[in-house]
């Protein structure tokens, strides 16, 4: 493997009340969401394709802030700093709060908030 860094994104995509930053590394695509008070995903990004849940399956950790998952069958959990997560495909999310809300996702960036 060769040694690699990143400081700039390769793209981001923008949406009402967030943003989600790809990078690639050593050939591997990850992501950064910030999302702002008030964010939801149904709202703020599956308005736009038409989708009420979000159909990509997620793995990271919360960098700050909290937020809430909830899946089609009801489940539901709030994840905060420091959470490691894995979310499967078919689910709502939210900020929890009035602070700011920042992810790593390892798994899933690629298909993430496309338009």
């Amino acid at each position: 493997m060769d040694l690699d860094i990143v400081g700039e994104p390769v793209e981001t995509r923008e949406f009402e009340l967030g943003r989600f930053d790809l990078f690639t590394v050593a050939g591997r695509t990850f992501g950064v969401a910030t999302y702002e008070p008030g964010w939801r995903w149904v709202e703020h990004v599956g308005r736009r394709s038409g989708e009420t849940l979000c159909q990509v399956e997620h793995l990271g950790c919360v960098v700050s802030g909290s937020a809430a998952v909830r899946m089609e069958d009801g489940r539901e959990l709030v994840m905060k700093a420091g959470d490691f997560f894995a979310i499967p495909a078919g689910h709502d999310s939210w900020v929890v709060g009035d602070e700011r809300y920042v992810s790593l996702h390892l798994l899933g960036a690629d298909d993430y908030a496309r338009t």
